[in-house]
């Protein structure tokens, strides 16, 4: 009998790319989704069984952790976020897991941090406290964001919009991080008790991102430095909760200050090869934008 891997928040930005990766491999997969009809896609893949997580329904959690072997705990964007951690961590336990693999954040270590590095640190603190083996993922901010986020305005307007001022990020495409969960999951060996801070190979401002993007696309590009408040207001209009939008400015505050510009080569360290470069991602996603 095969083992199982069960990755959450299948539907996901990092869970689809690290069912897909795992898929790839030959690996037996639960994809566990909110809803089985948003999982569709996934379906498709040979080796991928859906199953349904509902957080309000616990005894959801305990069948999706049937049987399984080695799990990817993946959260949503939420406010109760830590809450939802805790549950699968839980689980997790109860179902006799051998190896989980929690993703987190960069930056979850730093004290006092941000509001979003404090949610993921108390999770990583309240796993850390369970008898279980684990591993921890901290990337950076994803590539995929420039198609969920500013896909529209560079369709139309030729151009793409942050409060980023001059500061670098490490950009890291989400294919990295599927890749590396995905071998840990399969291999969890020399892996315990150990965090992997994944990056690109490169940290660019917004100017040399739109360098890249015009020379990609053929057309130019511009990068829009707006100021806090319009971003926001801009924010606001799209009527985002409030609590999103300050997680969100943290988060931009910190990559205007610098702080989000560190390179490691955990990636390599892990699958091998090197990440993607932020050029090769519009290559790949050129239909996008």
């Amino acid at each position: 009998m095969s083992e199982i891997i069960l990755v959450t928040g299948a539907t996901g930005t990092i869970g689809s790319a690290t069912v897909k990766a795992l898929d790839s491999l030959g690996a037996d997969v639960r994809a566990g989704v909110r809803s089985l009809i948003k999982g569709e896609n996934l379906r498709r893949l040979p080796g991928v069984e859906l199953v349904e997580l509902n957080f309000s329904h616990p005894e959801s959690l305990r069948v999706a952790f049937t049987g399984v072997s080695t799990a990817f705990l993946i959260t949503p964007f939420t406010e109760d976020q830590v809450q939802m951690a805790k549950q699968l961590v839980d689980a997790a336990q109860e179902a006799g897991v051998r190896h989980v693999v929690r993703l987190s954040a960069s930056g979850a270590e730093a004290e006092p941090g941000i509001q979003l590095g404090r949610w993921h640190r108390e999770a990583e603190d309240y796993l850390k406290g369970k008898e279980l083996n684990y591993t921890l993922l901290r990337p950076g901010a994803f590539m995929q964001n420039f198609v969920h986020q500013h896909a529209a305005s560079i369709k139309s307007e030729n151009a793409f919009y942050m409060p980023m001022g001059q500061g670098r990020v490490s950009y890291i495409d989400a294919r990295d991080i599927g890749e590396v969960a995905a071998e840990i999951l399969l291999r969890p060996e020399g892996h315990d008790g150990k965090a992997y801070t994944l990056t690109g190979p490169e940290a660019l401002s917004g100017e040399e991102i739109a360098e890249i993007f015009s020379s990609v696309l053929g057309r130019e590009i511009k990068y829009v430095d707006v100021p806090e408040e319009g971003a926001r207001n801009a924010m606001q209009q799209m009527q985002l909760p409030n609590w999103m939008i300050d997680s969100l400015l943290e988060l931009y505050s910190i990559s205007r200050a610098g702080y989000a510009s560190g390179v490691t080569s955990d990636v390599q360290e892990v699958i091998g090869r090197r990440p993607y470069t932020f050029r090769e991602f519009v290559e790949t996603y050129h239909d996008c934008f």
